[in-house]
């Protein structure tokens, strides 16, 4: 089995959170593959985070910041059931960051 990826699906039950991050930045979004939509989108640099991003310090409390603003705004479309794809990024630093925050704001993963 050495060489193929497993694939993490999402349904309109249980969206699926994949996290994609940058040098700067860290994007989320819930994707509901059976239908391939977007269900909701965010990062750390868009306007909708705003102030809850101006205390954190560094990188990794910018993404529990925004694992915890996105959970809430997850919260408001009635998810609370997802399935987490770090997308190939070791499960360390900011992705974990982002997971403990999104746990903290309410996501089931």
């Amino acid at each position: 089995m050495a060489g193929r990826k497993r694939k993490i699906l999402g349904i309109a039950e249980r969206p699926r959170l994949v996290v994609y991050r940058s040098i700067k930045y860290i994007h989320a979004q819930l994707i509901d593959d059976t239908k391939g939509h977007v269900l909701m989108g965010m990062t750390n640099n868009s306007k909708v985070v705003g102030g809850a991003l101006k205390d954190a310090k560094t990188r990794v409390e910018q993404s529990y910041s925004l694992g915890k603003k996105f959970a809430e705004e997850a919260k408001k479309k009635n998810i609370s059931n997802i399935v987490f794809d770090r997308n190939g990024y070791i499960f360390q630093g900011r992705i974990k960051a982002f997971a403990e925050g999104a746990r903290e704001g309410g996501l089931d993963f």
